[in-house]
């Protein structure tokens, strides 16, 4: 009996004016050297292959009528699946005008996705604030991609790589609105989701989580805050749910070589106590992946680097290592 073939991957355009559809001819040029998996691209044709030309990359475009058609066309030329003329920007500079095709390109890449037609949904960077002008209301990709979604899933926020992978509880919100955000409730589903994914997607069969107290010193017993208290009852209630999870511990000592070793993703209780990390650690090969959807979905671990775009030193690293990803998640779950 012959195998189902493997459904390319679906990559989305991303901001105009920013570096994505530099990374994405980029990558696309190395997919024999670096071994990128296949994929079609959710954009305009005419567009990619102006840049392509500007940039002096000689990629060759190929339109397409459906992602089936993106294995014959792969090794010779970059699928793209068009979603419509895209309003002409200047490379750098950002406009309202493209908003509406940004969020089209997404769209079409999880309804493909969840109809199985695509192997997994890897986006290109967005603007936010082009988004939010046009009266986009979610903080970003993760909680937009949920809200596509039927189930109405909880997403979480992980980024990875081979050296480290870290999990912020809250996201996108002010610093001074972080504690009243720290629930029990959170946190525990946080946590539970990570440990989830990664035995499903990272294939770990016992996962260890190891959580970051909020204040220095994790609270030093209580003397330099109490939102530990709450994160202690956490963690109790996932080592109940059958979890293997331990902590908190002070942020600052969770991110050498030692510490690192002795668990597989850590839960930090906000942002920048996860990014900072993993973006000194592994800045160039740490991918975005939002865990807790019912479809994979992974993403570079850097913004539109406008001030770089256009002009050809861009680097296309984080994207294939998505890609890679992606494709690995994809896999791995096909196997469950």
């Amino acid at each position: 009996m012959t195998a189902a073939p493997v459904p390319p991957l679906a990559l989305t355009m991303g901001e105009p004016a920013g570096i994505g559809g530099e990374i994405t001819l980029k990558a696309w040029a190395q997919r024999n050297t670096s071994h990128v998996p296949p994929f079609f691209v959710l954009g305009d044709p005419a567009r990619l292959s102006a840049l392509s030309d500007m940039l002096g990359l000689s990629v060759p475009i190929k339109s397409i009528g459906a992602p089936e058609q993106s294995a014959k066309v792969f090794e010779t030329a970059l699928p793209v699946l068009s979603i419509g003329d895209v309003t002409p920007v200047t490379i750098g500079k950002v406009s309202g005008s493209t908003a509406a095709a940004v969020l089209k390109s997404i769209d079409k890449a999880v309804a493909l996705t969840q109809a199985g037609e695509a192997a997994a949904v890897v986006t290109n960077p967005i603007q936010k604030a082009v988004l939010y002008e046009a009266g986009f209301s979610h903080q970003g990709h993760t909680d937009y991609l949920a809200s596509l979604c039927d189930d109405n899933p909880t997403p979480v926020m992980m980024l990875a790589s081979d050296a480290l992978r870290v999990v912020p509880v809250t996201v996108h919100i002010p610093i001074e609105q972080v504690p009243g955000a720290l629930t029990r409730e959170a946190i525990v589903a946080a946590g539970a989701i990570t440990a989830a994914s990664l035995k499903s997607d990272f294939g770990i069969e016992n996962p260890k989580l190891l959580v970051a107290g909020l204040n220095p010193h994790a609270g030093e017993g209580g003397s330099i805050g109490r939102e530990e208290d709450i994160i202690r009852l956490a963690i109790n209630d996932l080592v109940a749910m059958g979890h293997k999870v331990v902590g908190p511990f002070p942020a600052d000592s969770l991110f050498h070589d030692a510490a690192r070793a002795k668990y597989d993703a850590a839960l930090c209780m906000y942002h920048d106590q996860a990014l900072i990390p993993i973006k000194t650690i592994s800045f160039d090969t740490a991918v975005n992946v939002t865990l807790g959807l019912p479809f994979v979905r992974t993403s570079p671990d850097h913004g539109t680097a406008l001030d770089i775009a256009g002009q050809g030193i861009a680097s296309p690293t984080g994207l294939i290592e998505a890609l890679k990803m992606a494709a690995a998640h994809a896999a791995a779950r096909e196997k469950l």
